[in-house]
């Protein structure tokens, strides 16, 4: 028992991280596959990066200690963050000329 009465559960591994991660890509991948709305959609894929991101770090936590990992996995957020930047961009174009954010009437921005 800890000191404020809540069992101790010992340390955390890198399977907790391992299961946390394939949470998060379960998520975005179903978010990615199911929604029509294009910022859910862009939602779905920073959840996918984090997910790639936190296996990084862990591998790199629980493996030979080098900073391969932490390196990695700030590509992967500087990727993320230009890829919402360009991403919402197109969001704004598509939202002034259909008045709706819905990815299925992104085609009609081809012109």
């Amino acid at each position: 028992m800890s000191p404020s009465g809540a069992p101790f559960l010992g340390p955390i591994g890198i399977t907790e991280y391992l299961v946390v991660s394939v949470w998060m890509l379960e998520c975005g991948l179903y978010c990615v596959f199911t929604s029509r709305n294009a910022v859910a959609l862009l939602m779905g894929v920073e959840l996918i990066l984090n997910a790639a991101a936190l296996n990084f770090v862990s591998f790199a936590r629980f493996g030979v200690g080098r900073v391969e990992g932490q390196v990695s996995a700030i590509f992967v957020i500087a990727l993320g963050a230009a890829e919402a930047a360009v991403a919402l961009a197109i969001v704004l174009a598509l939202f002034r000329l259909t008045a709706s954010v819905r990815a299925d009437e992104a085609s009609r921005l081809r012109g």
